[in-house]
């Protein structure tokens, strides 16, 4: 809204001589920079109006669990204000409105995708922390149920960032897959390299669909400790913040021999609005916590991740990016599965995977603390992927 309304005056602004002031609003790395600083202290300014609301109106974690071994930690995590996420998704969307350039597609979809998710994480978040007072025994949505939701956007991720990217070119850049240490062009100057793959919509819209609902899914399995997800996210969107300018500025993709996906840049400013709401939503969510983000967060902040690498033709980056999430999901999995399989043997202590380090005598604070460290180690491996080609 900020930058449009620069736009319309920006005549004015010239023959005023003030267009100098403003200048800066033009460029896309000014606006991502400031969506981080913006965001972060609308969360740090709304946070404790916000968790004194949810208190009032009684939204806090049950402190049940289904694993006995947690049970002693989750009682002390009782009544804690739960569903924050409407703190981080509020200042992602007010961030956005003010500082991306909305009538940019890309723009306009991140925010379908970020309501649509932060609804349906609300919706379940409330049905959960409302079932006793309901009596109806429902707690939050089946799990069929938030994943035909989660399918549903990804799908529609899929078919309109597909048309969006749609050219005359007999190759589409828009809809290659980008695999490590692949050239796209085959010089900084020159055209696009031979023996890349190019995705047709049935098989673009199926990788958008698993991208979105898998780390959706993902983001919301590590979410089980103070400030985990908050510190994890942060680092994430920081990493996608450079992903997007890079895709969507041409020299920089040229120079690189990445993807250039025209005006994939402007999704800088929402990885920077995701990244200052998850640092600011950390400064109330560290441990002890005064509030947790709840489904209305994580599912969000997993969607929108996955959608930006959809974008910018970087799912296997983000892939590495978010390492930890895909490792504690995978841990679930495979206890699920073993557990069924053997008749009631188990691989882990407890899953996720950051509960069984926890009983294996971490503190809560060390397992936060170093699958912090862990998530910079891969962000700093991912990025130095697009640099290695």
């Amino acid at each position: 809204m900020l930058y449009l309304i620069h736009q319309t005056l920006r005549e004015w602004l010239v023959a005023n001589g003030l267009y100098s002031i403003f200048s800066p609003l033009d460029e896309v790395q000014f606006r991502a920079l400031a969506a981080i600083g913006l965001a972060f202290f609308l969360v740090l300014l709304a946070g404790r109006p916000t968790i004194s609301i949810l208190t009032r109106m009684k939204i806090g974690d049950s402190g049940l669990t289904d694993a006995e071994a947690l049970r002693e930690n989750a009682v002390s995590r009782a009544n804690t204000p739960t569903m924050g996420g409407v703190l981080i998704c509020g200042a992602i969307g007010l961030t956005t409105l003010l500082l991306a350039d909305l009538e940019n597609f890309y723009i306009l979809l991140g925010l379908v995708v970020l309501v649509w998710l932060a609804v349906l994480g609300g919706v379940d978040d409330f049905l959960k922390l409302t079932a006793a007072r309901r009596g109806d025994g429902r707690q939050g949505l089946y799990a069929w149920e938030k994943l035909i939701f989660q399918l549903g956007i990804g799908a529609l991720v899929g078919v309109f960032v597909y048309r969006e990217g749609n050219t005359d070119a007999a190759q589409d850049i828009a809809h290659v897959v980008n695999l490590p240490f692949q050239k796209t062009y085959v010089s900084q100057i020159g055209g696009v390299a031979g023996g890349l793959i190019f995705l047709g919509l049935g098989a673009f819209v199926l990788l958008s669909t698993l991208m979105v609902a898998g780390l959706s899914n993902a983001v919301n399995i590590t979410d089980g400790m103070d400030g985990l997800v908050s510190g994890i996210g942060g680092t994430v969107c920081l990493a996608l913040l450079v992903l997007a300018l890079v895709a969507g500025t041409d020299t920089w993709a040229h120079y690189l021999l990445v993807p250039h996906v025209v005006g994939s840049n402007e999704l800088a400013v929402i990885a920077g609005a995701m990244a200052g709401a998850c640092l600011g939503f950390l400064w109330w969510n560290c441990a002890p916590a005064m509030v947790f983000m709840g489904d209305t967060g994580s599912l969000a902040i997993g969607g929108l991740i996955a959608y930006i690498a959809v974008v910018v033709r970087q799912e296997i980056v983000a892939l590495i990016l978010c390492g930890v999430c895909l490792i504690e999901i995978g841990s679930v999995v495979l206890q699920v599965g073993y557990f069924k399989s053997t008749g009631g043997k188990r691989i882990f202590r407890c899953a996720p995977y950051h509960h069984h380090l926890h009983l294996g005598g971490w503190a809560e604070q060390q397992v936060v603390a170093r699958l912090w460290i862990v998530t910079i180690l891969f962000a700093v491996i991912g990025l130095a992927t697009i640099k290695v080609r």
